[in-house]
């Protein structure tokens, strides 16, 4: 459970107090704790009912468990971790799981098959932003008792409506809406029927290597060893993340040892200290990728020619080349390199003349006012700036309103944005993750009950909706990969968004820290074999 104790918290105002500390000697971080720096300005929540965003994606891959898990550098290799194995029916429709004994949550309370039915079934019933995640495979809050259900103290069936590909179900349950929860402590939480929820938004309840103790927003996030951890034990007995955006304080404290690990470290930052023998920078392709959303909502926006002409007016090449250095390659489908299927043409590049050309067919040949909704971090600032600028050469003026991530973030799953820069990284590692979300929109009124990117964008596309559902429940791997292809192909040219970049998530961390894992998604970023 989190606890504002006292001790913890202490460990991460010292921690802060000395950035702003004149000394004379390099400072140094406690031998037993991890202090990284970086924007955890994003989250919203801590319940893995709702977690949809970077930082508490991390923050839950490092505390809490699911039912299965994959190799980081071979997501194909796909392992049982709380269950110890699953069976598929003839039919193809149902998973029986078996729970590995003995294991406990950090409460110490027992996992069982009562807390894998439980933790479902409250994803369906709370229905949150990324319960789409399990409620593809035909779950309801009115059927998910008797399809999801209990068979023995240890074991479970997952009974689903169609027979969907194996891995596209295991995967699904490594996202971290399919993180194991304590039934016995969230239940006892439980006010008004609202399944813990309220409770667990700022507490913890799982099992994995750490257990969460304090989250104050925009300030820092404390995690403790679990000493009930089914795993190896951790070798740092806490870990914190301060909340620092600038990447030049970021920079300095690490310079200085009063952190270990800087995330957000800028194109500047990673030449300035690559010449650095204290400091080591690592990277990792993920699959994050950048792009801009339409909201169709906008008149001048729904005009295909404008949202084509934009795709002509970002400087591809310069941002990746300048702002983004060494952090981004460009990239221009919704599937990142690497998946199933992924489309790697890029066909577009900044092409002013190509803009007012369409802009004109589209009966806006002075351009229009517009505005985008951008989190206030460093990268995003100057990558709205740099867009700003090119979208002006084509009449476009675009307006900026900066925001912290939970603002923006809020303001974009609303649908009442103009434009938004975002950053997306898939929930799992099938191809479907993102053609769920962008190019699939089974619902588009207001009152939806699946919220993915393209509802976000009010992008009402019942046939590439239909090809997308098609490709999901395709067995033969080529002819899947094809489909991908086909729809990422028609998706570019189509779509209100403006897909740029994909992410190599970089950082910096003192020499002597060692073990960081960089997996290719934030839930499967690792600190739990850290040493110092």
């Amino acid at each position: 459970m989190v606890r504002h104790v006292q001790k913890f918290v202490a460990v991460a105002l010292m921690c802060t107090a000395a950035a702003f500390t004149p000394v004379t000697a390099q400072a140094e971080t406690p031998a037993d704790t991890l202090i990284q720096a970086w924007a955890i300005d994003d989250i919203i929540t801590l319940d893995p009912a709702e977690v949809f965003e970077f930082s508490a994606s991390e923050i839950l891959g490092n505390s809490y468990q699911g039912l299965v898990g994959y190799n980081v550098k071979d997501v194909s290799e796909i392992f049982g971790v709380i269950a110890e194995k699953w069976e598929i029916s003839e039919d193809g429709k149902t998973f029986s799981f078996t729970i590995r004994p003995d294991m406990k949550f950090a409460s110490g309370n027992p996992i069982t098959a009562d807390d894998a039915v439980y933790t479902l079934q409250r994803v369906i019933k709370l229905d949150k932003s990324p319960a789409f995640i399990l409620s593809q495979f035909g779950f309801t809050p009115d059927n998910v008792d008797a399809m999801i259900r209990k068979t023995g103290d240890m074991s479970f069936e997952f009974e689903m409506d169609k027979p969907y590909a194996p891995t596209l179900v295991l995967y699904c349950l490594t996202a971290t809406v399919g993180f194991i929860v304590d039934k016995e402590l969230v239940t006892s939480h439980e006010v008004d029927g609202d399944f813990g929820y309220n409770w667990l938004k700022t507490n913890y309840a799982g099992s994995g290597a750490f257990t969460i103790r304090d989250w104050r927003a925009n300030e820092a996030v404390v995690l403790e060893r679990n000493d009930n951890y089914s795993g190896k034990a951790p070798p740092m007995a806490r870990a914190i993340y301060r909340h620092i955006p600038e990447t030049a304080t970021q920079r300095l404290l690490l310079e200085k040892g009063d952190i270990d690990i800087a995330r957000n470290v800028s194109a500047e930052e990673i030449s300035a200290m690559s010449t650095n023998a204290d400091i080591v920078i690592e990277d990792g392709v993920k699959g994050s990728i950048y792009y801009l959303g339409l909201n169709q909502k906008n008149e001048n926006l729904a005009k295909p020619e404008v949202r084509q002409a934009m795709k002509y007016l970002v400087d591809y090449a310069t941002i990746a080349d300048t702002i983004m250095k060494g952090k981004v390659i460009p990239h221009q489908a919704f599937l990142p390199r690497g998946f199933l299927g992924a489309l790697e043409d890029t066909p577009f590049s900044l092409s002013v003349d190509k803009a007012k050309e369409l802009l004109a067919e589209a009966g806006l040949p002075d351009g229009f006012t517009v505005t985008m909704d951008t989190r206030n971090t460093n990268e995003i600032t100057a990558m709205g700036q740099a867009i700003q600028q090119t979208m002006a050469m084509a009449g476009i003026k675009m307006e900026l309103i900066p925001g912290d991530g939970q603002q923006t973030l809020t303001k974009y799953r609303a649908r009442n944005h103009d434009i938004y820069i975002g950053r997306w990284g898939p929930d799992y590692q099938d191809p479907h993750t993102n053609a769920d979300t962008f190019a699939r929109n089974p619902d588009n009124s207001d009152d939806a009950a699946s919220k993915p990117l393209a509802w976000r964008n009010a992008w009402d596309i019942p046939e590439m909706t239909a090809k997308a559902d098609a490709a999901v429940l395709e067995a033969d791997a080529g002819k899947r990969a094809q489909m991908y292809v086909d729809l990422q192909t028609e998706h570019q040219q189509t779509s209100p968004f403006v897909i740029m970049f994909q992410e190599i998530e970089v950082l910096a961390r003192r020499k002597n820290v060692e073990g960081f894992v960089v997996g290719p998604s934030f839930n499967d970023n690792s600190f739990k074999a850290v040493t110092k």
